[in-house]
């Protein structure tokens, strides 16, 4: 993982997006284990509500991808679209990029990224997306099989 970290870091210094295979589940069903995510470069700017991005876990140095969810003091709240906690505050120095493109089968995905993205965070901000997509998939599920596609 250090290897990856430091070759993430040295791309998107170069103003160049950076592209990996996501591991894991905490994203589920936005970001799925073993879909193709790109990060690109904040340039400066910093992410906003709803944004995915790319950071290292104060606690761990671990590469994480997850939600912003929150601001406070100058931070972000983090957390995984499908995790039941979230990462904390994450000071603005270990946000590395923001994700720009998820693909899942050599195909873009939709869902996640667009303008519904502040509707996610806010859902999984509160614990509330968890709960929804548990019970509310298998209605769901046609609806966003045809947005991912």
């Amino acid at each position: 993982m250090p290897v990856l970290i430091g070759l993430l870091q040295a791309v998107l210094e170069r103003g160049k997006p950076f592209r990996f295979e996501a591991p894991g589940f905490s994203m589920s069903p936005f970001v799925r284990d073993g879909d193709v995510i790109t990060v690109t470069s904040l340039s400066g700017a910093s992410p906003g509500r709803g944004d995915v991005v790319a950071f290292l876990c104060p606690d761990s140095g671990k590469l994480v991808v997850h939600r912003v969810v929150g601001e406070r003091d100058g931070a972000f709240l983090i957390r995984g679209d499908n995790a039941e906690e979230g990462d904390g505050l994450v000071p603005r120095a270990n946000v590395l990029g923001r994700v720009t493109k998820v693909e899942r089968d050599g195909k873009p995905v939709r869902l996640g990224l667009g303008s519904e993205r502040y509707l996610i965070a806010f859902l999984t901000r509160w614990g509330l997306l968890r709960p929804l997509l548990l019970w509310g998939w298998p209605l769901m599920r046609p609806i966003v099989r045809r947005l991912v596609r």
